[in-house]
């Protein structure tokens, strides 16, 4: 009863909210107990729209968690809020067992899949119901779809699951052995109770192995799925594995259906950053904003209403490439013209594609864990932290327990599409920390937006079982590998490329104490010296997936060159300064296309006069016999 009461006031609050915002109201055609094979009730919203005595229509169900009566507030998903009469489906949006209407037909360890098994086929036995149901519903609504899909009702068509897998990895509670702190705080919030289970097994160990495998399940899904994801969310490398995994093995007929749509999209359920807006985080995406509700309405008409639409055409995969903000289509994923480019931290926080020539450089990290790093948007569940791509440089990188490695400005765009791995050598002065590494990308107004986030804890270093893991012993250099995320982005001309380093990510991670000890649980803290090392013996760097890139001097460390540009931004008069003992410079400034504007030798210094320009970001090029590179400048 006392989560129940919970369930009731957290919705309440919603509704308030939802109030706020707007005044209308939907109301279902009929609400109904639809009862399950245990001869327990499940609570049902029934949307049925008015088109005459004898009408009857495909129908989208919806399993949801999160209070079927939410929907009377918000509207009805996929473009028709409160415009029932002109929809050419019905809905039916029912509670899971144990929660809010359905609180009453609580089971130990129900079986959702079954649930919905019977929900479509009481569906099809309806009066006002075609007998064709299609599934639809974001995270735990979409995981509970596959579970649907798994038990093969007669009368279920197709699915379209977003931001969701049917998995439960080891990895997507501790990414790197770390407790991901604010996303299982949210679950638990929402009623999952699902952090004493986690808790109690931190390693991987039999419980994960029968988990793992009673998860995933591609050779059962019977139906077509319309898969949509998001480049920010938490969920993207279970939706790219499973998908990969469903065109590969599911039965015969039907593998090749599904289709997967990759947005520049957070996970959402809270805040503007939803699947399919414009608004993710601090940038927009007005060229994606309605894809994921169009082309689910294009998939549903295909199969639902047996519409020529030429659905049965589309490429299996569908992803938005942010930074130059296109569409692009795919077979498979990644797409097999991305090769691997190295990218190495060098000492003064320099990123480039050369290997160090020194034999001794590193650079430290001091981590304190009463005073960890703190997130700032990213792949979060958490509500009161952002989502999706944030400006990292006013909090995350304006401290000193931090190193930032950054290209010089880039002469050429730098498409990446695919999984980007970071390779550190690293010692401490503790039996156990952590590195965390946040890729980012720095626009020439100097924000430095979030793309991808990862982190290892260093006892697990080998791997996740018991037998794997071990303390470090202090002064030691190890290797160690932190993966980051699936993305798909272009690193435009006049952007940098950057890596964040830090020893802490909280609350998206647990903060190590350093100690070795216990994990989890209140104890001693040590504050940790780490060190990364950047020199020829003991390398560092990240790998990146990067199309057509070819290393043709496009970023320049633009460290300790001899050659000065200011002020920069400029208004009208650029100088040009250039150490006495150099000899004649060859400068020459390019527009953003690469087109060239003017070009002058420079002994000392001189000046260029950008009056005449439009705003925008420049290139200057300056080559002489012991320097060379290129810098930004932005004209106002």
């Amino acid at each position: 009863m006392q989560k129940y009461y919970k369930q009731l006031f957290i919705t309440l609050i919603l509704i308030n909210i939802t109030l706020i915002v707007s005044s209308q109201v939907i109301n279902p055609t009929f609400s109904d107990s639809i009862e399950m094979r245990d001869i327990k009730n499940l609570a049902a919203d029934i949307y049925v729209p008015d088109g005459g005595s004898g009408s009857q229509y495909p129908t989208i169900f919806i399993h949801t968690p999160y209070n079927r009566i939410l929907y009377r507030y918000t509207g009805l998903p996929l473009g028709i809020k409160y415009d029932l009469q002109n929809s050419d489906y019905a809905f039916v949006i029912v509670d899971w067992r144990c929660f809010y209407g359905s609180s009453d037909a609580c089971i130990v360890q129900p079986n959702r899949g079954e649930d919905g098994y019977d929900v479509i086929e009481w569906i099809a036995e309806q009066s006002w119901s075609d007998g064709k149901v299609g599934t639809w519903g974001p995270s735990a609504l979409g995981k509970v779809q596959f579970q649907t899909a798994k038990e093969n009702p007669p009368h279920m068509v197709c699915g379209v699951p977003l931001v969701a897998g049917p998995q439960f990895m080891y990895e997507e509670y501790f990414p790197g052995g770390v407790y991901r702190t604010e996303y299982i705080e949210q679950l638990d919030a929402l009623g999952y109770g699902m952090s004493t289970i986690l808790l109690a097994n931190p390693i991987y160990n039999v419980t994960w192995q029968y988990m793992e495998a009673a998860n995933f399940y591609p050779e059962e899904i019977y139906v077509p799925v319309l898969m949509i994801g998001g480049w920010y969310d938490h969920n993207t490398e279970l939706m790219l594995d499973f998908f990969d995994a469903i065109r590969s093995s599911s039965p015969a007929d039907v593998k090749d259906k599904h289709r997967l749509l990759m947005g520049p999209w957070a996970h959402g359920g809270f805040g503007a950053a939803q699947v399919g807006t414009a608004e993710q985080g601090e940038l927009f995406y007005y060229e994606a904003e309605g894809w994921s509700d169009s082309l689910a309405l294009m998939f549903f008409d295909y199969y639902l209403r047996d519409i020529g639409n030429g659905w049965d055409q589309t490429p299996f995969i569908k992803y938005f490439q942010t930074g130059e903000n296109n569409w692009y289509e795919e077979d498979a994923w990644p797409p097999d013209d991305a090769g691997v480019q190295n990218f190495y931290f060098h000492k003064n926080e320099i990123l480039n594609t050369g290997i160090p020539d020194n034999t001794t450089d590193y650079e430290t990290i001091i981590y304190d864990p009463h005073d960890p790093s703190p997130t700032v948007g990213g792949a979060t569940l958490q509500q009161g932290l952002g989502q999706g791509p944030y400006d990292q440089a006013p909090v995350v990188e304006a401290r000193d327990d931090i190193l930032k490695y950054t290209t010089g400005a880039l002469t050429q765009d730098i498409i990446m599409k695919g999984k980007a791995t970071v390779h550190l050598d690293i010692s401490s002065d503790c039996l156990d920390t952590d590195f965390a590494v946040r890729l980012t990308d720095v626009y020439p107004d100097g924000r430095s937006m979030l793309l991808a986030e990862g982190i290892k804890r260093m006892r697990f270093r080998d791997g996740y079982t018991a037998n794997d893991t071990s303390v470090m012993v202090p002064g030691e250099i190890y290797t160690v590998t932190v993966d980051l995320p699936d993305i798909a982005n272009t690193f435009l001309a006049g952007h940098r490329i950057r890596v964040d380093i830090t020893s802490s990510n909280y609350p998206r991670y647990d903060c190590n104490l350093n100690n070795g000890g216990e994990m989890y649980t209140a104890g001693d803290t040590v504050t940790a010296t780490n060190n990364i090392y950047l020199n020829s013996t003991h390398t560092s760097y990240i790998e990146l997936p990067l199309v057509n890139y070819t290393d043709a001097g496009d970023l320049s460390s633009e460290e300790n060159t001899g050659f000065t540009v200011f002020p920069n931004p400029a208004d009208e008069v650029v100088n040009l300064v250039i150490d006495n003992d150099r000899r004649t410079t060859i400068v020459t400034l390019f527009d953003i296309h690469g087109r060239m504007l003017t070009s002058m030798p420079v002994n000392h210094s001189s000046q260029i006069d950008v009056s005449g320009l439009e705003q925008g970001v420049y290139i200057i090029q300056y080559v002489a016999e012991d320097i060379s590179g290129v810098c930004k400048l932005v004209v106002h």
